[in-house]
């Protein structure tokens, strides 16, 4: 603020000078000088289906914030995470570079045997960065990277962490929630009443009233749409008759949280100059009725049903809304973008895997952010070079796909063009020469029940079962 006042006063001297320039150009670049540097909110959702949106083609659900957000932006419809399940999803993004990179590969914070070891304490985050440029930054909503102190949010770069550690909680006031469940601020529990969505987005329209004046860092994690599939009696009655009634009702009252969010920006003037993020974590899960449309897959697996993602970009005062992107992207791309877009300059031990996506939505760069993608998650792969994707699994096989022709990766070419078939298998393999082991495994039971999904899928046959649950329930049948 007090900057603000020395550039006014200093306008109010040169005029009383004389000075020859005009008070328009004055003002104009008083104003540019305090909106010089965009504030960044990263809005992520939980395990949403890829057709779930109104802008991505929902006849059934209604998201009119959001499908206005996507309608003042792009639209990227080749876009993926670098995980199909939550946490090293997150990793990937916070981090902009492959989890795997630092261990971080299989769900969860960590396992019996290792105990909580969540993201690498020498690994760099988008928070760490801009707080370091001057940002106030601020997380909300789950968390999921690790519960222990070192890693906490506040010693992760985010000034506040307003939410919770675990990777999931119910939607309503918990009776003495542990430490990992409750919902926080830095460290202290928080009461609430009401609805979890409603409060973690009231908090994000608190803190723009509070920081409307200085350039911020938003990650707004909500865990809605992830299980339990709870909402408010107001929603269901909404939808008492709609045949995905929960997720409906519970997409609903996601859509008008980021609805608030995004008026309370325009209200205080700062929507133009301010750059939003809008995706999922991953696929949409096999347990939330969520639809992928003509995805082949869901969470948890390496079809495209299991990391592409409905991803929205919005930037009113530098990117052209109402346009669709078509080339090869990633979450990893939004720590690179973010940076280029705050003119902060790349730190020298700063290694990042994403691609600043500006020039290409500008028109400055023409084709592909990216060459190729990787995937790997235990003992499933997968590696996409143009419009080609390979999908392997440990001691079983790979299959092909050309992505272009066949997006519900039915048809394996693996041995229609064994060329093509050996690059990819390659390219693989150099780069799980890069990777760190994991640092730790889901366990047995899950782990069988994803490898046989696998299995199934690759031979376009039935799975048998998507939990261990239903690997239980199945075998006593």
């Amino acid at each position: 603020m007090k900057k603000h006042i020395f550039l006014f006063s200093l306008i109010f001297i040169l005029l009383s000078c004389g000075n020859k320039i005009k008070n328009t150009d004055l003002m104009t670049l008083a104003i540019e000088k305090k909106n010089e540097k965009p504030n960044i909110i990263v809005i992520i959702v939980d395990d949403a289906g890829y057709v779930d949106f109104g802008f991505m083609g929902s006849e059934d659900l209604e998201t009119p914030n959001i499908d206005a957000l996507a309608k003042a932006g792009v639209i990227f419809t080749d876009a993926h995470v670098s995980a199909t399940v939550c946490a090293p999803s997150r990793a990937g993004i916070i981090t902009g570079k492959y989890q795997q990179r630092f261990g971080f590969e299989a769900n969860g914070t960590g396992d019996i045997e290792s105990g909580d070891i969540g993201l690498s304490n020498d690994v760099v985050t988008m928070a760490d960065v801009f707080k370091r440029n001057n940002y106030k930054t601020i997380a909300i909503g789950k968390w999921h990277l690790g519960a222990t102190p070192t890693d906490h949010p506040r010693y992760r770069g985010f000034d506040e962490f307003y939410g919770f550690l675990a990777g999931g909680r119910s939607y309503f006031p918990m009776h003495n929630p542990s430490r990992e469940h409750m919902l926080q601020q830095n460290g202290k529990q928080v009461k609430f009443d009401g609805y979890i969505t409603d409060v973690l987005g009231n908090r994000s329209v608190s803190f723009v009233e509070e920081n409307k004046d200085q350039p911020f860092f938003m990650y707004l994690a909500f865990n809605a749409v992830h299980t339990p599939m709870e909402a408010k009696e107001s929603d269901l009655k909404k939808y008492q008759n709609h045949p995905r009634q929960h997720l409906a009702a519970m997409t609903w009252s996601l859509d008008e949280n980021i609805g608030k969010l995004r008026n309370k920006l325009k209200e205080l003037d700062i929507l133009d100059n301010t750059l939003i993020y809008f995706l999922s974590d991953n696929g949409g899960a096999h347990n939330n009725t969520s639809k992928n449309g003509p995805l082949k897959g869901w969470k948890g697996n390496k079809f495209e049903g299991g990391q592409r993602v409905p991803f929205i970009l919005s930037w009113p005062s530098k990117i052209k809304g109402d346009q669709k992107f078509h080339g090869l992207t990633s979450s990893l791309d939004i720590f690179s973008t973010s940076i280029a877009a705050a003119k902060i300059k790349t730190e020298d031990n700063l290694e990042l895997d994403g691609t600043n996506l500006i020039p290409y939505l500008s028109g400055q760069k023409k084709g592909n952010p990216h060459d190729e993608l990787y995937w790997r998650k235990l003992d499933e792969s997968a590696v996409r070079i143009g419009d080609y994707k390979l999908i392997h699994l440990k001691d079983y096989g790979s299959t092909m796909y050309n992505l272009a022709n066949d997006l519900g990766e039915t048809y394996n070419l693996a041995s229609e063009d064994s060329a093509q078939f050996n690059l990819l298998l390659n390219s693989l393999k150099e780069w799980e020469s890069q990777l760190e082991d994991p640092l730790w495994h889901e366990g047995k039971p899950w782990e069988d029940v994803t490898y046989q999904i696998h299995q199934n899928l690759m031979n376009n046959k039935p799975v048998l079962y998507k939990s261990p649950s239903d690997k239980n329930i199945s075998l006593s049948e």
